[in-house]
């Protein structure tokens, strides 16, 4: 069988600043994210655990009451418990200031009603979450990196989840293109009407005075640019968003600063999972280093229930070493009694003495 020593986790990933832990819910992501950042910290390097799993259990993993806003566990170990709602309040202000620099005040009102509308559209949370888990990692990557975290943990949301906010950047990016790809268009064509609207200036200035229509107003172009551009700032804030999505995407695609860890249990429906969360991951570019095998039962066994429960693991280990052979699989047994605090967490980690 080929499953490497669980100690071999920790050393394959101990030069990645970014880590990634995916897999089906259920099978002890919060727990292997929880461990490896738990370990990292008691080795004196700075860590930061991100949870972006909306149906939080990092906090009752770790003995923390967590929130939005970064906590110190201990010296080395800060956690953050994305908040989807406030993270989407946040998200719809910001789209709410930048729409009342252009619009026109007497549309606020509606505009208003349809963001409140939009913040339970489906995507809005995930939308939302992705520019916050974006933020993070490119904190992760800043100049500065080494003086902040040497090593940044993102526990996520179950499998489907996890796979869209990984290929969310690229598509975000796109789109944004799209609508930057609009206002150009729009700037072109207010320009040429500024240009028309120069030249019939300066023609009708030009004209004789003793028209009989002298003194009659032009009639104003309602292309001409105004005096400030209204899109400025909505471009500088999709410019900035594109950016942002840019440089998560080559991250999250450079196998020297990211790593994306599945995690999975020795049963049928996790392995399927797994399959198909792998295929879609390469097919992504976004190939993952490592697989854990969570939740293993120990051979030998007195009690004839456990032993036909650790003979069919058995069984389906021999599967999964099939299935996964471009990938060193990690092994985690089964506890006697629920991993908690970062003491705990670490010592799944540790090398035997």
């Amino acid at each position: 069988m080929a499953l490497h020593p669980l100690h071999g986790l920790v050393d394959q990933l101990s030069t990645q600043p970014i880590i990634f832990i995916g897999g089906k819910g259920g099978v002890g992501k919060t727990t292997t994210a929880a461990a490896l950042a738990s370990y990292y910290a008691s080795q004196q390097k700075k860590t930061l655990i991100v949870s972006t799993d909306p149906a939080h259990s990092l906090g009752d993993v770790l003995n923390v009451r967590l929130n939005n806003e970064k906590t110190a566990i201990t010296p080395h170990l800060d956690a953050i418990e994305l908040n989807p709602d406030v993270i989407v309040d946040a998200h719809f202000a910001q789209v709410e200031s930048t729409i009342k620099s252009y619009a026109n005040p007497d549309m606020m009102p509606k505009i208003r009603e349809h963001l409140k509308l939009s913040k339970s559209a489906p995507g809005a949370q995930e939308a939302a979450m992705l520019e916050s888990m974006c933020q993070h990692l490119i904190t992760a990557a800043d100049a500065d990196f080494d003086k902040k975290y040497e090593h940044i943990i993102f526990d996520t949301a179950p499998t489907g989840h996890t796979l869209r906010l990984l290929v969310l950047p690229e598509m975000m990016g796109a789109w944004t293109d799209g609508l930057l790809a609009q206002q150009r268009r729009q700037a072109k064509l207010r320009s040429v009407a500024n240009h028309l609207d120069n030249h019939n200036h300066n023609h009708n200035h030009n004209q004789k005075s003793s028209q009989k229509d002298s003194n009659k107003k032009d009639v104003p172009n309602p292309f001409a640019k105004k005096k400030s551009d209204r899109w400025e700032q909505a471009v500088a804030v999709l410019e900035k968003r594109k950016q942002l999505f840019r440089q998560a995407g080559i991250l999250l695609h450079d196998r020297s600063q990211t790593a994306i860890i599945l995690v999975m249990t020795a049963d049928v429906l996790p392995l399927a999972e797994t399959k198909r969360a792998i295929e879609q991951l390469e097919e992504s570019r976004l190939t993952p280093a490592a697989v854990v095998i969570n939740q293993l039962i120990v051979p030998t066994q007195s009690d004839e229930f456990w032993r036909l429960r650790a003979e069919r693991q058995q069984q389906l280990l021999q599967d999964i070493e099939n299935s996964f052979p471009k990938y060193p699989l990690y092994p985690i047994y089964l506890q006697q009694t629920d991993v908690r605090g970062t003491e705990a967490l670490s010592m799944l980690l540790r090398p035997p003495s």
